[in-house]
């Protein structure tokens, strides 16, 4: 077994950089998007909306702060990040996580794939809920923004 998949007849395997134009435009719009949040400050108010839940019952979401993260971590400031938003945080780098992966495993031609189930849906609507709850009630408010 040589590891690669069998190619349809007629077509050519991928070449290795045409394999790395997924992953690559994933980070590329990843990294345009940190750019642009890195450039306007959403600390500064009218550059970005409200909030909906914030505005209208006065409890923060599980995004709430995502943008004052992101903006901190395209400046290099890990702990104003974490401060702002820890899950935002921890979903930024699971996301260099994951695109490491791919890209390995594009390399490698092995079929890219996270069998998330049902319970893992679960348990990440949970994780958010729970961060959610914790972070609105005056124990929490660390977690605050």
């Amino acid at each position: 077994m040589t590891g690669r998949e069998p190619t349809p007849a007629g077509r050519r395997p991928a070449s290795p950089a045409s394999r790395l134009v997924a992953p690559g435009a994933a980070v590329a719009v990843a990294g345009a998007a940190f750019a642009y949040v890195g450039s306007v400050d959403p600390n500064e108010p009218g550059h970005y909306p409200v909030c909906p839940l914030l505005a209208l019952t006065g409890v923060y979401c599980p995004g709430c702060g995502g943008l004052r993260s992101a903006h901190a971590l395209a400046h290099g400031d890990v702990a104003a990040a974490l401060g702002a938003n820890a899950l935002a945080v921890l979903g930024f780098a699971l996301f260099a996580v994951f695109v490491v992966f791919w890209v390995v495993r594009v390399l490698r031609s092995r079929p890219v794939t996270v069998p998330l189930r049902s319970p893992h849906w679960w348990a990440l609507g949970a994780a958010a809920l729970i961060f959610t709850v914790v972070r609105n009630l005056p124990a929490g408010s660390s977690l605050a923004p």
